[in-house]
């Protein structure tokens, strides 16, 4: 046993109820964006557990009994975003940050539900408290645009209207009102880059940033209000996943919305039971789909 202080965090994924993308900039590379993003149920969690002093860190990236769909954790342990954001707090501070850090992810990788910018928050706000780092919530901001454009959305509680490059966030109202989401996730993933490339050679289109924010603003959430400007791009890389939405949404007769860059879907519902029946029957025409209410 021991008496090394521990923290926990969850780490909740996201959903693009509204997702607004300019044409890639030359200067930087990077697209601008205007999405209205809100935090569900489903988590990773991040656990740190503070070593002596020049001990060495120890990292463990796996996989939760109750993964909804887990798979292969192909990269290194230093490209993972939490590790990445040790990393940048131990820069910051100027030395080594001994700990024990563990990510035991629920949140299926490339599917646009922002698990690794989420897991990547929740070590920047767990690390900053074990180790009782001096650093405002505004230089922890600017840690985390340096890591990943989700990653400060994640910082915060509750849905947000993002802007820029990710680092402008607005809070907004909470989704309350809808009593439950489906989420669908396929066995496959959507690759981002290769998502964002296609959006570019695509047909430009008008940048509907004030779309995103009406969206974010309205006194009642609009279904058919919601779109996402990558959904086409998402498609275009993966044309399975423009099949699979076809069929959930003729099976089910409900409107199936593509969250960042794919390949996860979400459907608004009005309560528990709803989508339980979404899911199944989501499940009975796509057998390789997994879902979950969130």
């Amino acid at each position: 046993m021991t008496d090394r202080p521990t923290l926990t965090r969850h780490a909740p994924a996201k959903i693009n109820l509204a997702l607004a993308v300019g044409p890639r900039r030359e200067s930087d590379g990077m697209h601008p964006i205007a999405s209205w993003m809100a935090p569900i149920s489903l988590f990773d969690t991040v656990t740190a557990q503070r070593l002596a002093e020049g001990e060495p860190s120890r990292f463990e990236i796996s996989w939760a009994p109750n993964a909804m769909r887990p798979t292969l954790i192909d990269w290194s342990i230093e490209a993972d975003l939490a590790v990445r954001a040790v990393r940048a707090l131990e820069a910051e501070a100027g030395g080594s940050l001994p700990l024990v850090m563990r990510v035991e992810k629920r949140i299926p990788v490339g599917a646009g539900l922002g698990g690794g910018s989420s897991d990547a928050a929740a070590a920047l706000l767990v690390v900053r408290e074990l180790f009782g780092l001096d650093i405002p919530d505004d230089g922890l901001a600017a840690i985390a645009s340096t890591l990943g454009s989700d990653v400060p959305f994640f910082l915060g509680d509750g849905p947000a209207l993002v802007t820029g490059c990710g680092e402008t966030i607005t809070r907004t109202k909470s989704i309350a009102e809808r009593g439950a989401i489906a989420l669908l996730a396929p066995s496959f993933g959507c690759a981002t880059g290769a998502v964002y490339a296609a959006f570019d050679s695509m047909e430009p289109r008008e940048f509907r940033s004030e779309d995103a924010a009406r969206l974010a603003n309205d006194a009642v959430l609009d279904d058919t209000a919601c779109f996402n400007d990558l959904a086409a791009a998402a498609e275009r890389v993966e044309p399975s996943l423009a099949q699979m939405r076809a069929m959930i949404e003729s099976a089910a007769s409900v409107r199936a919305h593509i969250t960042g860059s794919g390949s996860a879907m979400f459907v608004l519902c009005n309560d528990h039971a709803e989508a339980e029946r979404v899911i199944e029957s989501a499940r009975r025409f796509v057998g390789s789909i997994a879902g979950a209410v969130v």
